[in-house]
């Protein structure tokens, strides 16, 4: 019998029908490629984050820690705590556990200074919450994991990458310091940098979903419970950051600021992680939730954002006493946000009433 006919004509082995046909390399050179990109792409995003911070200020934050040590309360405890429980209750299996876990204990990124701005938030909190929760992420990320995938891992079920998850991490540590030092030595140019970050963030997002679902095409038949976690996650970070922060006697501008840093995640850090760390049968269970938290992230910031404008605007609108001689023209919000005061109705125009009461 002539095997030519049967077998592919780059067998390897043939015996009758039976054929040994080498594996394809087309995708696991693209997910190298895919690797390689992603870290680039990352370490310019956390480039660009550190050239978005003041040393000065940053210091200043230290040494006055509250409200730090409030962000990092909600970072690594609630957001950890709750993506395990999460996990548990909708019964995923331990390798998308450990994703969420990880999403959990991911810093927040550029997106929520962006955000925090918007709502007239405490912008040198922001920034600094997003430096520590980042430089913090290299001892936090697996202890979080080792507390809380104990019961899998000693059951054999699952081997968490450690190695693979600290390298990521150290790696991205040294971009953030070197933008910190290019915005205290050239402050103009880390404007220009921060801006070029912002785009090659939303680039990296693009990116990672147009390649990941070719190299993981089983990835994109998700399973409804990843689909309700990754609506939940996001929305319990930001309502739990916001009521722990006020609990913790902060300002409102503030517990705006420490709910976008909670319920914000860097899901491109988590991504790149995911990505570098695990295997490509992994991968198909695993990478598409990081997209999932992303886009409802997004969608929650964006529904907020947009109560906290309408209800400023509804504010001033009927409440705000206007001096005279000014031409009724309302004091601008630049004012505010130099002061990074935020929108603080009760402490901006309740003297004018407690004056006509006395």
């Amino acid at each position: 019998m002539n095997n030519s006919t049967v077998c592919l004509a780059n067998a390897t082995v043939c015996d009758g029908a039976s054929c040994v046909v080498p594996e394809d390399d087309f995708n696991t050179t693209l997910s190298v490629v895919l690797s390689t990109v992603l870290t680039i792409l990352l370490s310019l995003v956390m480039f660009s984050m550190g050239c978005n911070v003041e040393i000065k200020k940053f210091l200043g934050h230290i040494k006055r820690p509250w409200g730090i040590c409030v962000g990092f309360l909600c970072q690594f405890g609630i957001m950890p705590l709750t993506g395990f429980v999460l996990s548990v209750t909708f019964d995923i299996l331990p390798i998308q556990a450990v994703v969420v876990l990880i999403m959990g204990c991911c810093p927040g990124g550029t997106t929520s200074n962006i955000l925090a701005y918007w709502v007239d938030g405490d912008m040198d909190l922001s920034i600094s919450m997003t430096t520590c929760s980042t430089l913090l992420a290299l001892g936090m990320m697996p202890l979080c994991l080792l507390i809380y995938t104990k019961m899998w891992v000693d059951s054999g079920i699952i081997i968490i990458p450690y190695d693979k998850i600290g390298i990521s991490l150290v790696a991205l540590i040294v971009p953030v310091s070197i933008g910190m030092f290019v915005n205290h030595r050239w402050p103009d140019k880390a404007k220009i940098i921060l801006k070029v970050g912002s785009i090659t963030g939303v680039l990296l997002i693009v990116l990672i979903a147009v390649v990941g679902g070719v190299l993981y095409q089983n990835a994109w038949i998700i399973e409804p419970k990843l689909w309700v976690i990754g609506t939940l996650f996001p929305l319990a970070g930001y309502s739990l950051g916001f009521f722990l922060a006020r609990i913790a006697g902060q300002s409102w501008h503030r517990c705006r600021t420490v709910a976008l840093e909670t319920g914000m995640q860097n899901t491109q850090l988590c991504s790149t992680i995911v990505q570098l760390s695990f295997t490509t049968e992994e991968l198909n269970l695993i990478f598409t939730f990081p997209l999932i938290y992303s886009i409802f992230q997004l969608i929650m910031a964006a529904i907020s954002v947009a109560l906290y404008v309408a209800y400023k605007k509804y504010y001033r609108k009927n409440n705000m006493e206007l001096p005279e001689g000014k031409g009724n023209e309302p004091v601008p919000e630049s004012s505010f946000q130099k002061e990074n005061e935020g929108f603080q109705p009760d402490e901006k125009h309740t003297p004018v009433d407690q004056k006509e009461k006395f």
